[in-house]
């Protein structure tokens, strides 16, 4: 046995080989989200997009090159390539489609008249998906409610063979709130009104407004009820419908649509890449939409989004400090028409479901970004708050969110299989005058507007891509929209 000096000296040189082994940490250098030549380089990206973007060229480019774009129409192939040239132009990599099969619906010709002593024609749109009426088209006695929860309650004595009218007003809120209150006004309505024997429906549109545009947006008919055709007024024309019928109970309409149902067909999901750099195999996902509906030109809804995402993506690429993630713009098929192409992508990815570290969308207009909300594993909230921090001087201060978003309809299935979500909230206070109109043109985009929301975009895609740890997973819920 050695002496105890010398077996003290041995277990120090034991210890010593043994600390040399562990990984080194520098002294007085905390575990953080991000280094400080990350935010450096966030700032200075929020600050490079708010000088000016390409933005609004991308809308001008798809409005003027492609406009209308609904899900099947020759527009809609048009904008797939249109898509596939831009991204490509721009400097994507992996540029690619994903085929998707999507509903084809024409639309036609719609005619709404008011009948009796003020006979007039009414502003009308046909709800998207809704049956024709046939040449002869329908006339009979209008029975106004005030709420689908109205006519819910309603005996089927009170508007069997009768054309019911709801008569609930979208009110404007900053962040669109008031859509989800009234929407199924538009979506549920007609089958509620067919199962009471209503031979048609008529909503007050879903927007807005006080012009006379009316709101179109798809309608779906429960398979248990008799289908009948269902038409939109402007928000003016609803009003003078309610007025006769406050002075006059038996007021009649005369309603004719030739809308019409046809074959799927084949659209798809446009994918391009920035490529990440030692983390290329994990994916930060920009989501928008490139169909619209077919009144307008589909510049706020969601060529808009498209610009937005993509520009963020853009200016990123343009970086000297790339980031560690890649960053993945999905530009999706047929959002309007039953978010075909979003269930595609998520059925379709796999495994790959768990490389993806967070998703956010773009599909509420201009902007700007108002407020950030999330769904993200709880501990994960104090780096949103230092994202937030970094998006604070852009010109409209950007407030803090709840921590349940869904973060958009095209990446509702992404998070249903536990993919953490990011929501940028656009402002919508002007947004509901326009949405599904033949008033959704280019006059209404400001490229100011745009470039503040491709800032708070990019920062929180670049910071998201560049994070040293992720967001968590959220427990897989089923998708039911």
């Amino acid at each position: 046995m050695a002496p105890r000096p010398a077996r003290i000296l041995a277990l120090f040189a034991v210890l010593a080989v043994q600390l040399a082994a562990l990984p080194v940490r520098a002294q007085n250098v905390p575990v953080t989200d991000w280094t400080d030549a990350d935010l450096a380089t966030a700032a200075a990206l929020r600050d490079r997009a708010l000088k000016g973007t390409s933005a609004y060229d991308h809308v001008s480019s798809l409005v003027t090159e492609v406009g209308p774009r609904l899900a099947g129409s020759p527009g809609d192939e048009a904008a797939v390539r249109w898509a596939m040239n831009r991204l490509g132009k721009l400097g994507f990599t992996g540029v690619r489609t994903q085929d998707v099969l999507v509903p084809r619906w024409v639309r036609g010709t719609t005619e709404v008249t008011m009948l009796g002593p003020a006979a007039q024609t009414l502003v009308a749109a046909t709800l998207g998906g809704s049956i024709g009426t046939g040449e002869e088209g329908i006339e009979a006695q209008v029975v106004e409610v005030g709420s689908l929860e109205a006519l819910n309650a309603m005996q089927a004595g009170d508007i069997k063979n009768k054309i019911v009218f709801i008569n609930q007003r979208m009110e404007r809120t900053k962040d669109g709130s008031s859509y989800g209150t009234t929407v199924k006004n538009r979506v549920l309505g007609a089958s509620a009104a067919g199962n009471l024997g209503a031979v048609a429906l008529v909503i007050r549109s879903i927007g807005t407004s006080d012009e006379r545009f009316a709101h179109t947006g798809r309608m779906v008919y429960d398979m248990s009820a008799p289908r009948i055709p269902a038409f939109s007024l402007s928000n003016p024309d609803a009003d003078a419908l309610s007025r006769q019928l406050k002075t006059n109970k038996q007021t009649r309409l005369r309603v004719k649509s030739t809308a019409r149902e046809m074959p799927p067909a084949w659209s798809a999901n446009v994918i391009g890449e920035i490529p990440g750099t030692d983390r290329a195999g994990e994916i930060v996902l920009l989501a928008a939409h490139l169909d619209s509906w077919d009144l307008g030109q589909g510049a706020l809804d969601d060529g808009a989004g498209v610009a937005i995402v993509v520009e963020a993506a853009r200016l990123i690429s343009r970086l000297d400090r790339k980031p560690s993630r890649t960053i993945r713009v999905v530009l999706f098929a047929n959002e309007e028409f039953g978010l075909s192409g979003a269930r595609e992508y998520a059925r379709l990815i796999g495994d790959e479901q768990a490389k993806h570290v967070l998703a956010m969308e773009a599909d509420t207009g201009i902007g700007p970004v108002i407020r950030l909300e999330t769904q993200v594993a709880p501990e994960s909230l104090g780096a949103v708050e230092k994202m937030r921090a970094v998006m604070q001087p852009l010109p409209v201060p950007v407030e803090g969110g709840i921590n349940t978003a869904s973060g958009g309809a095209d990446i509702g299935p992404l998070r249903a299989l536990g993919v953490p979500v990011l929501d940028p909230v656009l402002d919508a206070s002007l947004y509901f005058d326009v949405h599904h109109t033949m008033n959704d043109t280019l006059a209404k985009v400001d490229a100011k507007m745009l470039d503040q929301s491709v800032a708070a975009y990019a920062v929180a895609a670049y910071l998201a891509a560049s994070k040293q740890g992720d967001f968590g997973r959220l427990a897989p819920v089923p998708f039911d929209r």
